[in-house]
């Protein structure tokens, strides 16, 4: 799918939000620069807007590895693990070993290896116009074969 401005974007964050729950796991891929973390901007400020909570800044967690966000019910994780060079690393996280349930977003998941029950996966890839992406999707469980219509 290919979008051609930051709106496109944003209505896509907002439909996987309409569908996303307590359990799921987002994985964002791409390059520096292709879109991941203004997807997540869009994706947490949407659910704080629909639960009438403040709007928060939301951050690139590059540096932090981890920003969560606690929205009423929802939890989220937003993860970026783009400094981390090694599986026993990202281990130290314990990304999957906690009890509360959270939605986890995921930026560079290239190097998990976890069988995931609920898992969409979104790939961002520059096209010839800078200002235009193209988007792929898959996943697992209720993502599997996930579609969207016309944007």
């Amino acid at each position: 799918m290919i979008i051609k401005s930051l709106e496109q974007l944003n209505s896509i964050s907002k439909k996987i939000a309409d569908k996303v729950s307590n359990e799921d796991c987002i994985y964002l891929l791409g390059e520096i620069g292709s879109g991941k973390t203004t997807f997540s901007r869009y994706f947490i400020n949407y659910l704080q807007k629909k639960e009438e909570t403040e709007k928060t800044d939301v951050l690139s967690p590059t540096f932090n590895l981890l920003y969560e966000y606690e929205i009423k019910k929802i939890k989220i994780m937003h993860y970026d693990l783009y400094r981390l060079k090694n599986i026993d690393e990202i281990k130290q996280l314990g990304i999957f070993e906690e009890d509360i349930k959270s939605i986890k977003i995921i930026e560079w998941p290239e190097l998990l290896k976890e069988k995931i029950k609920d898992k969409i996966e979104i790939k961002f890839r520059y096209t010839k116009n800078e200002n235009e992406r193209d988007i792929t999707f898959s996943g697992n469980g209720k993502w599997k074969g996930f579609k969207l219509d016309a944007i």
